[in-house]
């Protein structure tokens, strides 16, 4: 790797000490994470199915050519239109070291978790920082890669908003009925819906962000971007193998992480411009490289 063209520096981030006295380390997650990716890739590229990886892992794709250092996940989109050609895809090629959970195939899957999949690796256990929705699904909790639909919104987004809103309201009372654990079935049948009907309304609309079922972003503040800076998808360096990321991917993540979230050069090499006191692993709780459920 050229440390003309990224950040060489790495430190060693801990996750976790065991009771043992061993350490697991941010790069050990990554390497479950990245075996996870290739799977992924094969699949796709194998039944012609467009991904990106997006957010963060796109944000080391231009920084590191890889993970962020402390970054403890990948997060990748598939576009609306191959997200039923992606699900019969993994029934059918993915490898049996791995599975896949979504609310197609699980219906205890939490539609408005954030994540649309998750595709997890077998023998291993993690348990996210996730306060309100737990993972419901029986077939495990392995690592995994999160999977999100990028769908046609209103280019309006004051509209956009609108319909967001609708959902973040509903939000309450589906947390309060999954704690319950009461069935809602039919309550995540009707997001679905909803979200849906919103994404055909608006198929020919410029614009491209994760469906409004997704609550979590902030007022006005999703990540909104044009589908000509998204699509076509481009293979970037990630990590020594090539993956896919958004077509103009430096701009989308000034968009996204603000103008001063890319590398900067000091003279003699690329620094990171994220403070010291906020490089740190954000989404795991608990994780166990052996085993299935704790």
């Amino acid at each position: 790797m050229d440390n003309k063209d990224c950040i060489t520096q790495k430190e060693e981030y801990i996750i976790q000490e065991n009771k043992d006295g061993t350490k697991i380390t941010v790069r050990d997650l990554q390497l479950e994470v990245l075996e996870i990716m290739d799977e992924i890739h094969r699949v796709c590229v194998k039944n012609n199915i467009h991904y990106a990886l997006i957010a963060g892992s796109a944000l080391g794709i231009v920084n590191y050519k890889g993970f962020i250092p402390w970054d403890d996940d990948i997060d990748i989109c598939i576009v609306k239109e191959d997200w039923n050609k992606f699900i019969d895809a993994l029934n059918k090629d993915l490898s049996d070291k791995f599975y896949f959970q979504c609310f197609e195939n699980d219906k205890k899957f939490n539609v408005i978790n954030g994540p649309t999949m998750k595709i997890r690796k077998k023998g291993t256990y993690i348990e996210e920082v996730n306060f309100l929705l737990k993972n419901r699904c029986k077939s495990g909790n392995g690592i995994f890669v999160d999977a999100i639909i990028y769908d046609n919104i209103c280019d309006n987004k004051f509209i956009d908003e609108l319909n967001r809103t609708f959902i973040k309201i509903l939000m309450p009372f589906y947390v309060l009925v999954d704690n319950l654990h009461i069935p809602h079935v039919a309550f995540s049948k009707f997001i679905r819906w909803y979200s849906d009907k919103y994404s055909r309304k608006y198929k020919n609309s410029k614009l491209v962000s994760q469906p409004i079922s997704v609550p979590w972003e902030k007022f006005m503040h999703e990540p909104v971007f044009l589908k000509k800076d998204v699509f076509p998808f481009k293979e970037y360096e990630f990590e020594g193998r090539k993956y896919y990321s958004y077509n103009n991917i430096e701009k989308i993540l000034k968009e996204w992480y603000g103008p001063n979230c890319l590398k900067k050069w000091n003279g003699k090499c690329w620094e990171e411009t994220l403070p010291v006191e906020k490089r740190k692993p954000k989404h795991t709780a608990y994780i166990d490289l052996h085993k299935d459920s704790r």
